[in-house]
């Protein structure tokens, strides 16, 4: 993999020099947005939360949510090692985390506080939320960042970031004159923050009304699934175009992530001929996964959905084709008809 860096380095816009609200500081202090769904913090933001803490200094969680959701998470988020203040803001408004109601809220609290770094996971919802505070308070953000470093001795803060779906990698170096850096993390780079260990300080503070949103959250539809969630399972089967259809799809690729206790995924290819649903999509445009085992069956490669797996512990891939670029990143490669091989697999791994 090629590493690149930036030859544009961030610099801060006019408007920011010239009107600069935030209060200087010797080591960072970063905010970090907690997302949590159905009582639970997700997994993505203690992979953020490890993230954060690399910088040094200090961290402080933000919850948002409706009043009968935030008292569990904020208890549950002061637990977490590396956090040292839980800020949490409960209102009827933040029940769907819509960006137009959570925005003012961040944006608030910005300004009256001496962050230096703003970090969430890089997920759907904060990819719509930390941009457009970043863009009001005319600030720059970097997405799905791989590492991140504080330079003590210019105050500079340095990430590093897949571009060109993962075939090369920037440097991007975010100097101390930038008063607040956004970021947000790809969380396969990163380790789970303990989920146990800490003793944070809780705040409260006050949600920000929005009159006249734009949008209105219709409905929140969740497939369910007894077996992990992709993003964060230990072993992934994906299967490609070549499994015909939704029927066989279902029927080849389940009773091999039984055996194994897998997520299931699909290649973009899948998704679009309607094999999957397309929350199982692996790829640059789907979840970026990077599991202990990786089994692409039928899948040929493409770069895209390379973007997505190519960090995997151990790739498997069967194919019928042997020039597919699947098997350029494979660490065990099969080339035959997967309708024959993943039956036979099966019964050998249930003995």
């Amino acid at each position: 993999m090629l590493s690149l860096r930036c030859a544009a380095r961030l610099r801060p816009s006019t408007a920011t020099a010239a009107a600069r609200f935030y209060a200087s500081a010797s080591s960072p202090h970063t905010l970090l947005f907690i997302e949590h769904r159905g009582g639970a913090i997700e997994s993505g933001s203690l992979s953020a939360l490890t993230a954060a803490s690399q910088l040094g200094g200090s961290v402080t969680g933000i919850v948002v949510g409706a009043p009968d959701e935030v008292e569990p998470i904020v208890e549950s988020a002061k637990k977490l090692k590396g956090l040292s203040t839980v800020l949490h803001a409960s209102s009827p408004l933040y029940k769907a985390s819509l960006p137009e109601a959570v925005t003012p809220l961040l944006k608030q609290i910005l300004e009256s506080s001496s962050y230096t770094h703003v970090a969430a996971a890089h997920t759907t919802s904060a990819k719509s939320i930390l941009p457009r505070v970043a863009a009001l308070l005319d600030v720059p953000a970097v997405s799905d960042i791989t590492s991140v470093e504080h330079d003590a001795s210019s105050g500079a803060t340095i990430f590093t970031r897949p571009i060109y779906a993962g075939n090369a990698i920037a440097t991007v170096r975010a100097p101390e004159s930038i008063p607040l850096k956004f970021f947000t993390v790809r969380t396969t780079a990163f380790d789970a923050a303990a989920a146990e260990g800490g003793s944070a300080e809780a705040k409260a503070v006050d949600a920000v009304e929005v009159p006249d949103i734009p949008t209105e959250h219709i409905k929140t539809t969740i497939a369910k699934s007894d077996r992990p969630e992709l993003g964060v399972a230990s072993r992934v089967v994906s299967g490609g175009r070549a499994l015909k259809d939704a029927d066989t799809f279902k029927k080849t690729l389940e009773p091999l992530a039984d055996v194994l206790g897998a997520a299931i995924g699909a290649s973009r290819a899948a998704v679009d001929a309607g094999y999957a649903d397309n929350s199982l999509q692996v790829g640059q445009t789907g979840k970026v996964v990077a599991p202990e085992l990786y089994m692409a069956l039928g899948i040929s490669g493409a770069i895209q959905h390379l973007a997505g797996m190519k960090d995997s512990k151990l790739i498997v891939a069967v194919n019928k084709d042997p020039d597919a670029p699947i098997f350029q990143v494979a660490d065990v490669g099969l080339v035959a008809d997967l309708f024959e091989v993943v039956p036979e697999l099966v019964e050998k791994l249930k003995k």
